[in-house]
Formats: C-alpha cells, sequence, structure tokens
C-alpha cells in the first residue's frame, strides 16, 4: 500500500485488518442500499420507477460481489503474510469510487430537468462514503486518489447528463454549481488524505510502544532468568570449618551485578573464602564476574598458594577485561583448628579486622593492584592474621561504605565499624543483616547505586 518508512509485520497487518474494516464497512452500507432499494421497488407504483431501481439493484449486486471477492483477497493475503502490488490498491480506489458516477449517469431519474440531474442525483452523496471509507487504507495518498478520482468521475457523469459549462448564459447557477462539488469532493480527499497520514501516525506509534513494550519485557524475563543463574552461583550454605563461622550475603543494584563471594574447600581441611567487585554493575560486568567465579573456582583447584592462584586468575581475565575495566579481588585461607587466617587483598579494600578482646578495629592493607590495571601481575606477600575467640574480618565491597543519604553524605567506614559493634555477639549472618538494615536507614530512601556484597568470617570457641 506504498513505500513506507515504517515497514513491519505488525503494521502489515494492521493495514489489511483495517481494510477488512473498510469493506466490512461497504457491505453493510450496500446491504442498506439493497433494502432500502427492495422496499422503493415495492411501494412505487410506476413501472419507470421501478426499471431504475431495479438496475440500481442490480449494481449494488455487482458491488458486492466485488467487494467479496476483494475481502477474500484482502483475506488470503493476511494469512500467507503477503501484500497486493500497489497496483491492486490504486485499481481498486478507481473503480470502487467511480461507481457513484456510473449510478448518477445511467440511474438518474428521467423525470429531473438535464440542467438539475447533476445536482439532484443521491449517487453524489456515495462519493463521500468511499472517500471518508479511504482514511481505512491508512494511506493518505490513496485517500487524496479517491477524491481526485470522485471529482473527475463526478465531472464526466454530468457531462454524459448534458451538463456543458457556460458560464454568460442563462441558468449559470446550477452549471457553476457543478464545478462547485467537483471542487468538493477534491477537496474531501485532501482532507481525507489528512486523516488517514494522521491515523496511520496513531498506528505506527501504538504498534512500535507495542513491539518497545515486548521487547521490554523479554528483556526483562532474560534479566530475571540471569538473575536467577547469577544468585545459583552463589554459596547456598554456610560453609562448616571447626573455629570459624562464616556467612556471606549479596544484593545487586540492578536485576545482575558485578559481585561475588565464594567459598571453596581446600585439602587438610583448609577453606578459601573469596570475594570479588568488577568495576560497574548490570549485565556486562555481570558476565565478567560469572567468568572471574569460575577462574577462581578452576585456580584452587589446581594450587593453594595465595600469590601464585592471584597470577592465574590475573592472567586468565587479561583478555576478558577491556580498557577501563578492572576487579578488585581478596581471598582468606582458613584452616581448621588454625586460629590464624592467611588473606591477600587484589586491591579490595578496605578490609575491616574486629579484635573482640580489645573492641577495636585495624585494616589490611591491599598486597596489590586489582586485576585488570597493568599488564604483568605483582604482589606483596598475603597477611597472616591471629584470631582469637570473638574476633571477625569484614570483607564488603564499596557499596556498603560509598551509600549516600539524601544530603550526598557516604555511609563510610566509622558508621559500618559502629553498626558491627552493635551486633558483634550475634552470627555473623545476623551481623550482616543488621549491618545492611542500617545502611538502608542511613541512605534515608536514596536509590542503591551499587552493588552490595559482604563476607564474615568469625573466630568462635573450640
Amino acid at each position: 500500500m506504498g513505500h513506507e518508512q515504517f515497514k513491519s509485520v505488525a503494521f502489515h497487518n494492521a493495514e489489511l485488518k483495517s481494510e477488512h474494516l473498510r469493506i466490512f464497512a461497504v457491505l453493510v452500507f450496500l446491504a442498506t442500499f439493497i433494502i432500502v432499494t427492495t422496499v422503493r421497488i415495492f411501494t412505487v407504483h410506476t413501472s419507470g420507477e421501478r426499471t431504475s431501481l431495479a438496475w440500481s439493484y442490480i449494481l449494488a449486486s455487482i458491488v458486492t460481489g466485488y467487494e467479496l471477492w476483494m475481502f477474500r483477497k484482502v483475506d488470503l493475503a493476511l494469512k500467507s503474510g503477503a501484500s497486493p502490488a500497489t497496483g491492486f490498491w490504486i485499481l481498486s480506489t478507481v473503480l470502487e469510487t467511480s461507481v457513484p458516477a456510473l449510478a448518477m449517469a445511467f440511474l438518474t431519474s428521467q423525470q429531473v430537468e438535464a440542467t438539475y440531474r447533476p445536482l439532484v442525483s443521491p449517487a453524489v452523496l456515495v462519493f463521500f462514503i468511499f472517500i471518508i471509507l479511504s482514511t481505512l487504507r491508512l494511506n493518505p495518498w490513496i485517500a487524496v486518489l479517491s477524491g481526485i478520482v470522485a471529482s473527475v468521475a463526478y465531472l464526466f457523469a454530468a457531462w454524459y447528463l448534458g451538463w456543458r459549462l457556460r458560464l454568460a448564459a442563462a441558468g449559470a447557477v446550477p452549471q457553476t454549481t457543478v464545478i462547485l462539488n467537483a471542487i468538493t469532493l477534491l477537496l474531501g480527499g485532501v482532507v481525507a488524505g489528512a486523516v488517514a497520514s494522521q491515523i496511520r501516525r496513531h498506528v505506527q506509534s501504538a504498534l512500535q510502544e507495542a513491539d518497545t513494550k515486548r521487547r521490554l519485557e523479554i528483556l526483562e524475563h532474560d534479566l530475571q532468568v540471569a538473575r536467577s543463574i547469577q544468585q545459583s552461583l552463589l554459596p547456598q550454605q554456610q560453609p562448616q570449618i571447626d573455629g570459624f563461622e562464616i556467612a556471606g550475603w549479596n544484593r545487586s543494584a540492578d536485576d545482575t551485578g558485578g559481585d561475588f563471594f565464594d567459598w571453596q574447600p581446600l585439602s587438610q581441611g583448609k577453606l578459601v573464602v573469596s570475594l570479588a567487585d568488577v568495576t560497574g554493575h548490570g549485565m556486562g560486568p555481570a558476565l565478567l564476574a560469572a567468568l572471574c567465579h569460575a577462574y577462581v573456582r578452576s585456580t584452587f583447584r589446581r594450587t593453594e598458594d595465595l600469590a601464585a592462584a592471584f597470577e592465574h586468575i590475573h592472567e586468565s581475565l587479561a583478555s576478558d577485561l577491556t580498557p577501563g575495566r578492572f576487579v578488585t579481588f581478596v581471598a582468606g585461607v582458613c584452616c581448621t583448628g588454625c586460629p590464624d587466617i592467611e588473606i591477600l587483598s587484589a586491591g579490595h579494600g578496605p578490609i575491616l579486622v574486629y579484635s573482640r578482646p580489645d573492641d577495636r578495629f585495624t585494616q589490611v592493607s591491599t598486597h596489590a593492584l586489582p586485576f585488570g590495571i597493568l599488564p604483568g601481575f605483582c604482589t606483596d606477600p598475603p597477611s597472616r592474621l591471629p584470631l582469637r575467640p570473638g574476633d571477625m574480618v569484614l570483607l564488603a565491597t564499596d557499596g556498603f561504605f560509598e551509600w549516600e543519604n539524601g544530603q550526598g553524605e557516604q555511609f563510610g567506614v566509622a558508621r559500618t565499624e559502629e553498626a558491627i559493634r552493635a551486633c558483634r555477639d550475634l552470627p555473623p549472618a545476623e551481623i550482616i543483616a543488621k549491618l545492611y538494615d542500617t545502611v538502608k536507614t542511613f541512605s534515608d530512601g536514596s536509590e542503591q547505586q551499587d552493588d552490595l556484597t559482604a563476607v564474615i568470617i568469625k573466630r568462635c570457641s573450640q
């Protein structure tokens, strides 16, 4: 139905369904006309009038058959997904809009004076029916064409009935009225074209909005699936190791995030606890976090040496990290029956260590740059932290410390220490929950901007 800037299967179907509606409207009009004609045949008693009405009935029946054929053709196009050629629509418009002219030329009552026949024929009004319904073809040029055809066909029918333009002659009023009617039909087509253009824009906007909504629903579903997969990669149960209580927690800022925590048993009763933070949040960092998680798992199956493991993880991630993207990572090794933990940090901090007997916090400095900053990886030796009963180590991503309230003030390290001190005797999982509640209250309703992940390693009595 013309050359369009917006083409889609949905719009193609909308065009054909609109054409279905247009044909249905024409059929309703013709059915009404046939009923009225039938009534007139049985109520008008003059033989000449009966003959004229009978021919009107025949013409309406022919047009009805044509419209039914059109309906069938459009229905087949709708089912097959194909669209009739542009010429088909043009020819159809020309034929349909010419029908009222045929009715004018051959069915106008001979009892009316020839000068007035083009003005009093009821068929003139039918032109406007076809012009109005042409807007349902959603093509402004088709609507304009219907106006042009109606105007020209009307003039030809008037000429056939004996009308001639004689401006200076007596009776020029009906003569010029024919011209006025022709101009009115032409302007009707132009107005119909403008209306069709607006309808077309609204249909396009509605379809594009529906398509966008559908795509967003698919994307949201995919994100939910990705989130469930990402969450399934996190440990589902707390690890069991004599002398320690360990718990982890994660909440992404978006459906997916770039943080993860994990723990993995090693030989000789050891356990490695790790936490990572990929810059940014969303789908991209989530994919990198999943890769990093896989690299960490495979690496610690090969080696239990922290420095060697970090170097191998860095090498594995090097080809996956784009410029400007990096990963902070920290890992600690706990051993059954050993009060110390060995910890190594690649750019991840602050790492808070709470001493229960002294009721004070200290921070562990980072040992190396984050993964992805430099081509090679160089690190200081791991730190060994002796823990007494009640002592704990907090590994947390910067989403906790940098969450701002309505005044733009960050939660910070000091408030984090106060929150932990207030619930220091609770199990690690409950301490993390209390910490989150405190941060949430401090934020005063401000939106979470970064992923939140925390792990607490707490030394308990033997």
